[in-house]
């Protein structure tokens, strides 16, 4: 009974796509769709995948089911697991490479995770390090989709769900061009191919984060790809402008998307369709459009959603701390846009974007003086396309530009009426270098979902607490005033003039 159990939970029932490929050149020879059970034969983290993928023998520990294994039984079975995921790896590169052919832009964007101590408290925040095994698996995903939205187009040619990516405005990528000619490169921006082809030049030996930039601001030019019925508009405008694909959906996510149980629905139908000859339509064109329409407003809220929630807490890491002593909320900075009074500033080591005055509130300018710290003085302000340049009234100057390094610190403005918000304070015109810049890679380990759910908890309670308190503070406000204390007039019109400093563009990353 043990054993029965046990079985039945190691199963997973699936919905899927399977290849059959030509053994040296991958072209597909036949495609099979079809339900499925699926008994995972190992439980591997990226990390552990990607030791196996570069014969790195200290991941075996990490790999459960090789445990309790004889020698030998051990390494023969860690032979296999280890030529799969090489196989697997290898298919990919092939996979990408024929999309990289057609245009398939690589786009830049930054994913946050949050480590915590043994108190559940926020021990820091940790960038994504990008892994090849990332890309093995996004190139199965995104092979599986295409499959798919061609089967399912072909068989609904008017009633199919798929994913739509418009080429984006030519003038979305004025300030592409401009920063990128800052640096001396050149964007060729006609089409994807060109794109493509120019981020891959646009290298700086000395700087390798001026390539991510780059590719970053051409993320921000994207149009957003959108879900859209087969039979809402004509086949020409079905491609996928960032995969460089004819034909794309979604359907490897069923566990947290909608759209992806829909196309499931739409695959079987189709199979069946095939098989039989008599399967209803599931949808009709206008049904589908609506449908559609209410999965692009709750997948917009989704990613808004996620950028404030990364934004909180990037604010709870750092609201504790003490900016003028901790040297954790001293960080380099890069500079990647240039404003009327001040720089918008990426901090690598956080994944953080912020603002970055020159000029204060008091018209002030800033001075530095080589590497000691930097000071505010009167004087003036002279803007040009690729630099800010600060004059004090005794004639010291101070020129910024685009990409460079500087030491910033990191500060958390809170605010009664708004979520509280990052600011960043240059403090020496220089790169920051410490010993302790470079993140250790034992902290580049995948954060458990549990752990993100305790630290979401815990600031729910917070917020609570912190509401709670707000209210008593106010209920004693109005019975000794008949009113709140809040900011003047005054200081509601500086935060707005302050607002011309912010980045207002989308800064989450275009979901392909």
């Amino acid at each position: 009974m043990t054993i029965y159990r046990i079985v039945i939970l190691s199963l997973r029932y699936a919905v899927s796509v399977l290849w059959e490929l030509e053994k040296e050149s991958y072209e597909v020879l036949r495609v099979c769709y079809a339900k499925t059970i699926i008994r995972s034969a190992y439980k591997l983290v990226y990390e552990a995948a990607q030791g196996l993928l570069d014969g790195d023998p200290s991941v075996v520990g990490d790999i459960l089911e090789l445990k309790n294994l004889d020698e030998r039984t051990r390494q023969k079975k860690l032979a296999e697991l280890a030529w799969a995921i090489a196989k697997l790896t290898d298919i990919a590169r092939h996979v990408r490479a024929k999309r990289d052919s057609c245009g398939a832009l690589e786009l830049e964007g930054v994913e946050i995770r949050v480590q915590l101590d043994d108190k559940n408290n926020i021990n820091d925040l940790i960038p994504k390090q990008p892994l090849e095994v990332h890309e093995t698996v996004a190139e199965c995903m995104i092979l599986a989709n295409h499959w798919v939205a061609k089967k399912i187009s072909e068989n609904f040619p008017h009633q199919a769900l798929l994913r739509q990516h418009p080429p984006p405005r030519q003038e979305f990528f004025t300030e592409l061009r401009e920063c990128a000619s800052a640096k001396g490169f050149s964007i060729d921006t006609r089409s994807n191919k060109a794109l493509a082809e120019s981020l891959d030049k646009a290298h700086d030996p000395l700087d390798p984060m001026v390539n991510k930039l780059l590719r970053s601001m051409a993320t921000q030019a994207m149009s957003n790809a959108l879900y859209f019925s087969t039979g809402s508009c004509p086949e020409e405008e079905f491609h996928h402008y960032g995969l460089a694909l004819e034909k794309y959906t979604h359907f490897t996510s069923p566990i947290r998307r909608y759209a992806d149980i829909v196309v499931h629905r739409l695959l079987m139908a189709a199979t069946l369709k095939e098989a039989k000859g008599d399967a209803k339509d599931l949808f009709s064109n206008k049904d589908l459009e609506e449908l559609c329409r209410h999965i692009n407003s709750r997948n917009r809220a989704a990613q808004r959603a996620q950028k404030q929630s990364t934004e909180l807490f990037q604010c709870m890491y750092f609201k504790d701390k003490t900016p003028e002593t901790d040297e954790r909320c001293i960080a380099d900075g890069v500079i990647y846009s240039i404003r009327t009074n001040g720089v918008l500033v990426f901090v690598p080591r956080y994944g953080l974007k912020g603002a970055a005055y020159v000029k204060n509130k008091e018209g002030l300018v800033i001075s530095c003086h080589g590497d000691s710290s930097c000071q505010w003085k009167p004087g003036s302000l002279h803007r040009s396309q690729n630099k800010i340049t600060s004059t004090t009234t005794t004639g010291e100057t101070v020129t910024l530009s685009l990409f460079d390094h500087i030491t910033v610190k990191i500060l958390v403005q809170t605010s009664r009426c708004h979520a509280d918000t990052i600011k960043l304070e240059i403090i020496r015109n220089a790169p920051y270098q410490t010993p302790g810049t470079e993140v250790s890679q034992q902290n580049f380990h995948v954060v458990k979902s549990d752990l993100v759910k305790e630290v979401s908890q815990s600031a729910e309670a917070a917020q609570r607490a912190q509401e709670k308190a707000q209210v008593e503070v106010i209920d004693e406000d109005y019975e000794e005033y008949c009113q709140t204390k809040g900011a003047s007039l005054y200081q509601l019109l500086e935060e707005i003039r302050d607002l011309a400093l912010l980045d207002v563009s989308a800064d989450v990353r275009t979901e392909l």
